[in-house]
Order: C-alpha cells, then sequence, then structure tokens
C-alpha cells in the first residue's frame, strides 16, 4: 500500500548555492527513509542563474552578472540554463514507492500533468509539449526557456515551465521554475557572451520574445507568488491524492546544506568548470 504522506517545505528565499544544496540533502533525506517525500516551494535572493549539470560554463556572460548583483551556481539536475527571479521555483523530491512510474519520462509527465491542471485553474490555456518534438528549429543552446522539451508546458506556443530531473536509484529530485514576469533584454545579457552590435542585440532579444514566456505576459490581472505557489500546493496534493504536510527544514538538514553549499555549490571549481562535472 502507499502511503500518501507528503511533505510540503517552504524555505522563501535564498542565495542560489543555499538553494541547490537544500534540495540535494533533501534528496539524501528522502532517499535513506528519514523524511517523507518533498514538495518544495521555494524563492531566490539574489537573482541568479543556474547552469545545467553538464552544460559549459562559457553560455554565461560572467561580467554581467557580476556586475548586476547576479549569482551564478551549477544545478544537479541536467537541462539549460535558467534566469531565477520574480518565478516561482518547486522541487519534487520523491521515489517509485510514492506512486511515481520507474521511467523518467512518465514522472515527468505525472508532474507537467499537475502543473498544467495548476496553471489552467488559474487562467492560462496551458497544454504539454509532445514527448518528441522532431524537426523544429533549433534553438539557442544556452536558454531552458528558449525550447520545450517533451512534457514541459507551453502556453500560445510559448515556454512557460521548465523542469529537470536527477535520479538516484528508485528516487528523484525534479526541479522547475514558473516564472511570473520576464525580461527577454535582461536574459539574452545574462546568456550571451559575447558583445553583440545593436543589430544582433535586438534580434536576439526578439527571438526570446517570441518563444518566452511568463505566466502575466498573459493574463489581464497580475498573479503573485504566493498566489501561485498556494494554488500549486492545493492542485499538487488533490491531482495526486495526497496528504500534505507543512514542516520545515529542520536544524541538522540545514547544517547539513551548508556544508554542501561551502564544498560543492559555491566553489568556483564546481561552477566555472568549462564542461560540466563528472558523475
Amino acid at each position: 500500500m502507499v502511503d500518501n504522506r507528503w511533505r510540503l517545505v517552504r524555505t522563501g528565499p535564498l542565495p542560489g548555492g543555499m538553494n541547490m544544496a537544500l534540495d540535494e540533502v533533501l534528496l539524501q533525506e528522502v532517499s535513506a527513509g528519514r523524511s517523507l517525500p518533498v514538495l518544495r516551494l521555494y524563492r531566490w535572493r539574489p537573482e541568479s542563474v543556474s547552469l545545467g549539470y553538464f552544460q559549459r560554463n562559457e553560455v554565461v556572460n560572467r561580467a554581467f552578472c557580476h556586475s548586476s548583483g547576479i549569482d551564478v551556481v551549477r544545478r544537479l539536475t541536467g537541462g539549460r540554463a535558467v534566469l531565477h527571479g520574480e518565478e516561482v521555483t518547486y522541487a519534487v523530491i520523491a521515489g517509485g514507492g510514492h506512486g511515481f512510474p520507474v521511467r523518467v519520462e512518465e514522472s515527468y509527465r505525472k508532474i507537467a500533468e499537475v502543473l498544467r491542471a495548476t496553471l489552467c485553474s488559474l487562467g492560462l490555456a496551458a497544454e504539454l509539449a509532445p514527448a518528441r518534438r522532431e524537426g523544429r528549429e533549433r534553438a539557442l543552446p544556452a536558454a531552458c526557456f528558449e525550447a520545450a522539451a517533451g512534457y514541459e508546458l507551453l502556453c500560445q506556443g510559448q515556454k512557460i515551465a521548465g523542469s529537470a530531473q536527477k535520479r538516484r536509484g528508485d528516487f528523484f529530485l525534479q526541479q522547475g521554475s514558473i516564472p511570473l514576469e520576464l525580461d527577454p533584454r535582461r536574459l539574452f545579457q545574462v546568456l550571451n557572451p559575447q558583445p553583440v552590435d545593436s543589430i544582433s542585440f535586438e534580434a536576439g532579444v526578439g527571438r526570446l520574445r517570441q518563444r518566452v514566456g511568463w505566466l502575466n505576459r498573459y493574463l489581464p490581472c497580475s498573479l503573485s507568488i504566493d498566489d501561485v505557489e498556494e494554488r500549486l500546493r492545493e492542485v499538487f496534493a488533490d491531482g495526486l491524492g495526497v496528504a500534505m504536510h507543512e514542516e520545515p527544514v529542520c536544524p541538522e538538514e540545514w547544517s547539513l546544506a551548508e556544508d554542501l553549499r561551502k564544498e560543492r555549490y559555491d566553489n568556483p571549481d564546481w561552477t566555472w568548470r568549462v564542461s560540466g562535472p563528472g558523475r
């Protein structure tokens, strides 16, 4: 019989390194049986770029990020770079014993259906991207939100929710972001490391604007992060038939995350390797 109890973790705004460290610690705790499966909802302060696990660091404009006070971290999960600002960020940490399919693609789909239902309930015409998108135009390799992978969320053909997953045996960490506001000009500056002339800059920004979406772009009345977090919590519990209990990060988890942040996520050797780190 599947235990339907889940743990809701809210941590508020944190620096990028601590956000990534906490997700990994919670994955360790769930996989070791010391924690119930987790839905974590969190925010970023300061604004941060997260690189995918295997992504080359050259995609980031380090000088612009430094001058703009934007942190850069490398995720445990794969995918492309994400600029985290005015958004809802979630982490789902669970395993096969918690009612999720063993296949990666199907677990993505199960979470994506919850996200789609959440966005539809907020008034967006959200749909899932096809499992395979063959023959589409090649996207810039840097920006996560410039192209939707299978079972990610689209609105009016534009990507509005991205996700990536890390597996450890039967357990997984899925991280995802749902931007409420997004500035294509700032995104282009963050993810374009080479100087560009004014024409190329405007063309690049225009391309992003055509492909990238954000929630308040489509709605007549702006939503807040609190609005979306609360709706996601409700739909997640109802859609998966789980009992959600809010439980903060315990002191031992904070301590483990602080150590991991120092050792890995705030370590330049982890973040700025020429290519993504090995397993």
